[in-house]
């Protein structure tokens, strides 16, 4: 995979990191507390880039992938999709004895996807002093260039960069994975540096 040269610093970058792993301290406890389990939520992978390379990042456009997308309103408009390969959403939603396919189970993953994209949100929210509001969200299942596509036409052609976070779960030992793509308004990315003073 060829990608672009990011055009934010390695100082830009590392502020995103660290709002990243805020963000995920908070997702994570606030998991555990759903699944009634441990939960550690890492983020190895944090970075901004061109749409295209976002969407690489996440996997190749015909794997299959549970869908969370959390619109979000405020000082900056955006959606934030969660990505959740079909083994990672049975890993997660079989904590209930759920199929993530089933009503229960798309249920349950709409909660996990709120969980994260909330705490992760807010996290901004906090750090810029933006309002940053987020929407109910809506789960769907579908191959991966299916889901992104369905988003960008819903969004229309304003999309630039996204901010990627790729997260690492352990519920109680068991591994699993969930892509964050935070897709903001043209601009959305530049305010929200010059907000943390870069």
């Amino acid at each position: 995979m060829s990608t672009q040269p990011s055009p934010y610093t390695e100082l830009q970058l590392d502020a995103l990191r660290e709002l990243a792993n805020i963000g995920s301290g908070q997702a994570a406890a606030a998991l555990s507390s759903l699944l009634g389990k441990a939960v550690d939520i890492s983020v190895p992978t944090a970075a901004l880039l061109p749409l295209n390379d976002a969407v690489a990042v996440a996997g190749e456009p015909d794997d299959e992938r549970h869908g969370i997308l959390v619109p979000i309103v405020g000082d900056m408009l955006a959606s934030v999709v969660l990505l959740v390969p079909d083994a990672d959403a049975h890993t997660l939603t079989a904590v209930y004895g759920l199929d993530p396919h089933s009503a229960d189970g798309r249920s349950m993953l709409q909660e996990v996807g709120n969980i994260v994209g909330t705490s992760y949100i807010n996290v901004l929210a906090q750090m810029t002093g933006m309002a940053l509001e987020p929407s109910p969200p809506q789960v769907t299942h579908d191959m991966l260039g299916a889901i992104l596509a369905s988003v960008l036409l819903g969004r229309g052609s304003d999309l630039e960069v996204a901010l990627i976070l790729d997260s690492d779960l352990r519920v109680e030992e068991e591994e699993c994975s969930i892509s964050f793509l935070l897709l903001p308004d043209t601009g959305g990315v530049d305010d929200l540096l010059t907000r943390i003073g870069l």
